[in-house]
C-alpha cells in the first residue's frame, strides 16, 4: 500500500512536503543503490525544486550515484539554462540528462509482449507482437524512483505512475503504439477515465519488465501554480491509484450544458502545438456539436520541432486513418495519434469525405498557410478580444488551459 498525505480541497505546506519526502526515502533500502529519478520536463505544473531539494538532501552521500532522467517522451530536449530554472538545485553528484529517445545507443530492449498478450490488453484493438524499449538507464540502476504528477490524460485516463517510463523514457515504437492504442479509443472517451484502461494495463505490463525496483511519488498539484494537494508514495501502481482518485475530484470539472464555443488560452509552458493540443483535448468534452474550440496561444509559432511530418499528413478524425489504414500505417502512429486527439471526434468515408464534430480553429503565431494546410481553421491572434468573448453568453473562456478537464454533468 501507498502512504499518502494531502486531500482534495486542502493544500500541503512545503515543510510538510518535504518531510513526507525524507520519511519516506529513510525508509527505504538506498544505502549504496544507484538510483535513476525520473522527472517530468516543463510541459507539466511541478514543484521540482522542492522536492528535488528534499531529494538530494535523502540521497546524497547515501547513495551510490544518483542519475535524474528528464522524462521528454518524444519532446524536444532542455536546454541547461531551462533545466536550471525547471529542477532548481544546483546538486551536488547528481548527474542529470534528457532522455535522448532519438539516439538508439540510449536505449534497451528489456523483452517483447506477445501479440497474444497485447490482443488481450487491447481489448481486441490491436494483436501484433511489440518491444518493449526503454532507456537504459533502467538497467544501469538498482532503484527507479519516479516523480511527477497524476491529471486526467487523453491517451491514458489520468497520466502519472508507470506512464514517466513509458512513454516518458521509453523508444518510439512503444511510445506510438501505447499512442495509437489510446487514439483507437479516442480522447474523448478515453481522457479521465478511472483505473485500468487499456492503455494503462499494457503501460503497466511493460514496466513490469523493468529489472531495477520501482518506485514512485506521485503528486496531485494545483494547476499552473505547482503546490500540492497530495502526494503518495510506493510502488508506482499504488500511488499513482491514490492520487488519480484525488485528481478526479481535483482537475475535473463539470458543466450542466454543451456549449457553442470555447476559448483555450494556452500558457507559455506549451511552446508548441504538440504540447498546446492540450488545450483542445480538456474541453472537447463541453463542446456542443457543430461548435468551435479556439486555441488562443500567440506565443506558439510552430506546429512541432521534433515531428515536422504532422505539417504534411495534417489533422483529422480517427476514421480518416482507421479506413484507409493502407495509406497511413506506414506513419509514425503516435504522429497519428495527435492528428487524431487535435482534431477531435468525427467521421470519414469515401463519398462524403470527412466530417468532423466541431472547429478547431489555431489563434497563434504559425503562419496561416501552414494552419490551413494542416487542416485546422484560422484566426489572426491580433484580432482576438478576449474580454468581449469572455463577455458572450455562448462562449466559455478557459485560462491556463491544459491540465484542468471540462465534462457535462
Amino acid at each position: 500500500m501507498a502512504e499518502s498525505i494531502g486531500a482534495p480541497e486542502g493544500i500541503i505546506d512545503d515543510f510538510d512536503v518535504r518531510a513526507f519526502v525524507l520519511d519516506r526515502l529513510a525508509s527505504e533500502e538506498l544505502d549504496g543503490a544507484r538510483v535513476c529519478v525520473i522527472v517530468p520536463d516543463a510541459t507539466r505544473s511541478c514543484p521540482l525544486p522542492l522536492l528535488l531539494g528534499a531529494v538530494h538532501e535523502a540521497l546524497h552521500g547515501r547513495a551510490a550515484a544518483v542519475t535524474v532522467l528528464i522524462a521528454l517522451g518524444t519532446h524536444a530536449p532542455m536546454s541547461e539554462e531551462q533545466l536550471a530554472k525547471h529542477l532548481g538545485g544546483p546538486y551536488e553528484g547528481f548527474d542529470i540528462r534528457n532522455h535522448e529517445w532519438w539516439l538508439p545507443e540510449t536505449l534497451v530492449s528489456l523483452g517483447e509482449i506477445s501479440a497474444e498478450r497485447v490482443a488481450q490488453l487491447s481489448e481486441g484493438r490491436m494483436r501484433q507482437a511489440i518491444d518493449v524499449t526503454l532507456n537504459r538507464a533502467v538497467v544501469e540502476h538498482d532503484v527507479c524512483l519516479v516523480i511527477g504528477p497524476v491529471f486526467p490524460h487523453e491517451v491514458v485516463g489520468f497520466s502519472g505512475g508507470n506512464k514517466y517510463f513509458f512513454p516518458g523514457i521509453a523508444g518510439q515504437e512503444i511510445i506510438d503504439f501505447s499512442h495509437w492504442l489510446g487514439a483507437l479509443i479516442s480522447s474523448a472517451e478515453i481522457i479521465g477515465t478511472r483505473g485500468i484502461t487499456p492503455v494503462r494495463a499494457l503501460i503497466d505490463e511493460a514496466a513490469a519488465m523493468i529489472p531495477a525496483r520501482r518506485l514512485a511519488l506521485c503528486l496531485v498539484v494545483e494547476s499552473g501554480r505547482g503546490a500540492l494537494h497530495a502526494a503518495s508514495f510506493g510502488a508506482p501502481e499504488d500511488a499513482w491509484a491514490a492520487c488519480a482518485d484525488v485528481s478526479a475530484q481535483t482537475h475535473v470539472r463539470y458543466l450542466d450544458a454543451p456549449v457553442r464555443r470555447v476559448v483555450s488560452i494556452i500558457p507559455e509552458k506549451y511552446d508548441d502545438m504538440w504540447t498546446g493540443a492540450k488545450g483542445f483535448y480538456k474541453v472537447e468534452p463541453i463542446v456542443a456539436d457543430g461548435g468551435e474550440v479556439i486555441i488562443y496561444a500567440p506565443h506558439i509559432t510552430r506546429i512541432s520541432a521534433m515531428h515536422p511530418e504532422i505539417e504534411q499528413l495534417g489533422y483529422h478524425c480517427r476514421d480518416y486513418f482507421v479506413k484507409q489504414w493502407d495509406r497511413f500505417s506506414d506513419q509514425h502512429w503516435g504522429v497519428l495519434a495527435h492528428s487524431t486527439h487535435l482534431r477531435g471526434a468525427g467521421t470519414w468515408d469515401p463519398v462524403a469525405g470527412e466530417r468532423p464534430r466541431v472547429t478547431v480553429t489555431l489563434a497563434t503565431g504559425i503562419p496561416e498557410s501552414v494552419v490551413r494546410g494542416a487542416n485546422l481553421d484560422y484566426l489572426d491572434p491580433r484580432a482576438v478580444d478576449l474580454d468581449a468573448l469572455a463577455a458572450d453568453p455562448s462562449t466559455f473562456v478557459v485560462p491556463q488551459a491544459g491540465e484542468i478537464l471540462f465534462r457535462l454533468r
